[in-house]
């Protein structure tokens, strides 16, 4: 009979850590709540992170200040909070807040009228038709 061995990428230590964290052993540092995140040792960690999300909202004017309408409820939102590690082992550990609104509760055309999504800047795509330009020399091979 075959014996199934993981591949060797995976060393000893990776199936320890999953084996723990599927059993409950790793504890979780990231913050479920506000109140979490501010009583815990590493609260102004997190308050800085906050502080920066809110800044980031207020710098893209991200919503407006309006009278509520009788009829409708106000859109609940909540924090969302994140350790993001090093892309290398020399980078420090991260704390990340974002605010977001519990979008389940929301119809369009009643409390939002345009959906935001990421896109592509502009000038990443004039760049990127320009090295095209200059690699082929006609665009329209491609089209």
């Amino acid at each position: 009979m075959r014996q199934i061995r993981p591949p060797l990428r995976y060393g000893f230590a990776d199936v320890i850590v999953a084996s723990l964290y599927l059993e409950g052993g790793i504890i979780n540092y990231e913050r479920e709540t506000y109140s979490d995140a501010i009583r815990c040792k590493d609260s102004s960690r997190w308050k800085l992170a906050i502080e920066e999300e809110m800044q980031t909202l207020r710098k893209n004017n991200t919503w407006e200040f309006v009278t509520k309408p009788e009829k409708h409820e106000v859109v609940d939102c909540k924090w969302i909070y994140k350790i993001k590690e090093g892309n290398t082992p020399g980078d420090k550990v991260r704390h990340k807040a974002r605010l977001v609104a519990k979008g389940f509760t929301q119809r369009e055309g009643i409390y939002f009228i345009e959906i935001f999504s990421s896109i592509v800047k502009y000038k990443t795509i004039r760049m990127v038709l320009a090295i095209v330009v200059q690699l082929i020399g006609r665009l329209s091979r491609w089209m």
